[in-house]
């Protein structure tokens, strides 16, 4: 007799999460991983929750042992090791069951999974999930895509297991195949420009103003109590508190500068690129983190070049602090208009119709990027939906129009002091380029007509033209 209402494959840090926050909160769960001595492990390590996890030591005890129709989720690397997965598991499931990809998958191979499965009587999610080792435990936010009858069938596990924001399940059915991957992957893009221009925030502190990392910390602290606030403002300030126990210092001075990256925030910025939307932002903060990458290199240069030099001492350094903080709001804003710009285009090329205020929503709690911003996103689409760009609605253009002069003024000082803003600069550059009614791509279609004859419009005619640049 089955005995479970949902499986999992793939007991690995974020898969052994899930299935306890399954199993504490939604229903009774069948799991199973590459090697069994795993699932023994995770099934005797689970304490109250033992006998609402079903160990199967093989895929087919694992479909025997959940209720049909199927949902199992596969918790394992994204790519090959899915296919693998999925392969394995087919001749084994009958019609109505589903096969749900929660990984951080590319949404292409998304969309082509859902196309192979289509005339298999199977039905193929492709699930967003965010939050990390915590929010898989304790509540992540969850980006569905898929058809609308495969997510009734998992809905009431989903919302269970999700995070709340003031009581409503941060989770939500956004459209067809990839949809959920897709969101999930720009919720990345939008997480590493984020973060980027925290950085910088904390290079300007540490490289210009010679501050502590304690003294930063408590300025963090502040910032998360006003228009700041959110995860990633608050991870800041303890992450720079935080002492080192070898040494008795600050532990952030003792790791090394070079960030890792999983692939997400590449796919986001490529994404981005291949349907014509400018994310700047995002894209100078995977840049970054490829420098970053570059250590030997870098401390190369700086033999050639020399190294940073603190700013002046006479500077007003409470009125820098204060223009840092504008600086890090108005970066932030041009971070989310670029990011729902993205996602809005793609759901135009996809026929997605994803719903930008209900993406706003389920950001609100459990995933990396929450902040009490994402209320005010959500407002503002609920009330302008078909808005091109969030700069110019009246709230955050009111917003931006304050916060850009701390922006503009931090930009400034970093440049002529030599300290490296990549992401700040670009969302100060993509802002004053949105603005511009008139811009300079006329010179460059002068050009391109020029050597390659590609022709422009002109502003007193339609059609294309050419110019007698060789008269």
């Amino acid at each position: 007799m089955p005995e479970a209402e949902i499986g999992l494959i793939g007991l690995g840090v974020m898969g052994s999460n899930l299935a306890l926050n399954i199993a504490e909160n939604a229903s009774t769960i069948a799991v199973a991983n590459r090697t069994t001595e795993k699932v023994d492990a995770f099934h005797a390590e689970a304490g109250a929750l033992k006998d609402r996890i079903v160990p199967c030591r093989s895929l087919e005890a694992l479909v025997g042992a959940i209720r049909a129709p199927r949902p199992i989720i596969i918790m394992t690397k994204a790519g090959a090791a899915v296919d693998e997965q999925i392969a394995a598991l087919r001749p084994l499931l009958q019609a109505g069951d589903i096969i749900i990809d929660a990984g951080n998958a590319n949404f292409h191979d998304t969309v082509r999974r859902s196309k192979e499965l289509e005339d298999s009587g199977l039905t193929f999610i492709g699930m967003g999930v965010s939050g990390g080792e915590e929010g898989a435990r304790h509540g992540p936010s969850i980006m569905v895509g898929g058809t609308a009858e495969a997510y009734q069938r998992v809905e009431p596990m989903l919302k269970a297991i999700a995070a709340r924001f003031e009581g409503e399940p941060c989770v939500a059915h956004l459209g067809a195949d990839g949809a959920g991957h897709f969101v999930k992957t720009i919720h990345n893009g939008i997480e590493y420009a984020d973060m980027q221009m925290i950085a910088e925030i904390y290079g300007i502190m540490r490289d210009g103003l010679g501050m502590a990392p304690a003294e930063m910390a408590d300025i963090f602290a502040r910032w998360n109590e006003g228009p700041l606030n959110s995860y990633l403002i608050d991870v800041t300030a303890k992450t720079l508190a935080a002492k080192d126990a070898e040494t008795g210092g600050a532990l952030v001075d003792q790791i090394l500068d070079s960030a890792g990256q999983k692939g997400t925030g590449r796919w986001a910025a490529i994404e981005a690129q291949m349907i014509g939307v400018a994310a700047t932002t995002i894209e100078s903060a995977v840049a970054a983190r490829i420098l970053s990458a570059m250590k030997a290199e870098r401390e190369a240069a700086e033999q050639v070049f020399g190294p940073i030099e603190l700013l002046d001492a006479s500077i007003d350094r409470a009125g820098i602090i204060d223009q840092l903080e504008q600086a890090l709001l108005a970066a932030k804003i041009a971070a989310y208009a670029q990011g729902f710009a993205v996602m809005a285009g793609a759901s135009a090329d996809h026929g997605w119709d994803l719903p930008l205020a209900t993406i706003a929503r389920i950001w609100r709690a459990g995933c990396i990027i929450r902040s009490q911003f994402l209320d005010e996103i959500a407002a503002t689409f609920e009330a302008e939906s078909g808005t091109a760009n969030l700069l110019v609605t009246p709230r955050f253009s009111a917003m931006m129009r304050d916060s850009s002069v701390g922006l503009r003024k931090i930009v400034a000082l970093s440049a002529t002091s030599g300290i490296p803003t990549p992401a700040l600069s670009a969302a100060l550059a993509y802002y004053d380029t949105y603005r511009q009614a008139r811009g300079t791509a006329n010179l460059i279609q002068a050009q391109r007509d020029f050597f390659g004859a590609h022709g422009f419009e002109r502003l007193d005619g339609s059609g294309p033209h050419h110019g007698q640049w060789n008269a």
